[in-house]
């Protein structure tokens, strides 16, 4: 097969969630892209038939071997686990094969020039279970490509919602937020909307840390101390910019229409909001890193593992969103 032609890698994530059960589902499907899902293909199997699918697991050495995919037709690259899997009941026997998944899908992409990798998703509780530290895939795969700002950016469609902060208790929040970090991560996601998304010259919209934006400092001295101070800097370098701009009117329509992406100063600051909007539609991505990355908008949801009542219309939207970008990149 052509090197010129994409292909997506796909992590499958929590053996004992519904991350088999949506990659399985998507082969079902006859979809145009080179896709090599990453998993223990016994397991896999089992999950297909638990599922009652018409879905047949052939394992390949390498992308090399990987053709476009037809439906019925489930490509694995075998890397097996080490503890029986039963479906909703995670082993954090297990979590080192999950985060042995991502290493390789990290490894394969930076092989090939335009390469994806789409992830299922994880439980971060059971692999902290397992005695590793690990606070999220965009935490992890930042260390594993030595990235120094990467960026957590949801989106649907025109709506681009990015995160200062990710994945901290809320009462750490404030102290993260510096005027340092909110400039790294202004400039990587400009950089990105520009090179990635095609967006000449974007328009992000900053929200403030507290409610009304502080209100002139009545709320809180952030925006004034640290959110305005960043935004002035940035815009004499050339970005354009909003702000801060109140969350709580932030994402109206005519707000909105106003801007090509949204920065958040915490994760449920916007998350939740993109997710009612959108849910099952939204597409996590991984902006900073040296590869492509994206994900779905759900969790593990170990009660519908094995089903059949999982839904994989994220993943399906993770994987095509994640071939067009890696389409940008061929040579």
């Amino acid at each position: 097969m052509s090197s010129q032609v994409p292909i997506v890698f796909l992590s499958s994530g929590e053996p004992a969630g519904i991350g088999p059960d949506i990659c399985a589902m998507l082969a079902a499907e006859d979809l145009p892209i080179r896709l090599l899902t990453l998993a223990d293909a016994t397991m896999l199997a089992k999950r297909i038939d638990d599922l009652d699918l018409e879905v047949a697991v052939h394992t390949v050495a390498g992308p090399d071997d990987v053709e476009p995919q037809t439906a019925g037709l489930m490509q694995v690259l075998d890397i097996p686990a080490p503890a029986a899997v039963r479906p909703g009941h995670p082993d954090p026997a297990n979590s080192a094969y999950v985060l042995e998944l991502l290493r390789q899908g990290v490894a394969l992409c930076t092989a090939e020039s335009n390469a994806a990798l789409v992830t299922a998703p994880v439980n971060k509780s059971v692999i902290n279970a397992a005695g590793i530290p690990f606070t999220g895939h965009t935490e992890f795969l930042a260390a594993a490509t030595a990235t120094p700002t990467p960026v957590m950016m949801l989106a649907c469609g025109d709506l681009r919602v990015a995160l200062t902060t990710t994945h901290l208790p809320l009462g750490q929040v404030t102290k993260a937020i510096s005027r340092k970090r909110i400039e790294q991560v202004l400039t990587v996601l400009d950089r990105e909307l520009r090179e990635r998304f095609g967006l000449s010259t974007p328009r992000i919209a900053v929200l403030g840390l507290n409610p009304h934006a502080g209100e002139s400092g009545l709320l809180g001295p952030e925006e004034q101390q640290i959110i305005e101070p960043a935004i002035r800097s940035l815009e004499e370098r050339g970005l354009s910019l909003l702000g801060p701009v109140p969350a709580d009117t932030a994402f109206t329509p005519e707000a909105l229409a106003r801007c090509d992406a949204v920065l958040a100063m915490y994760h449920d600051q916007a998350l939740p909001v993109i997710k009612a909007l959108a849910f099952g539609k939204v597409v996590n991505i991984t902006l900073g890193l040296p590869i492509i990355r994206t994900s779905v908008d759900h969790g593990t949801a170990f009660e519908l593992a094995a089903t059949g009542l999982a839904k994989p219309g994220s993943l399906r939207e993770a994987i095509r969103v994640a071939r067009e970008l890696a389409a940008k990149r061929s040579p």
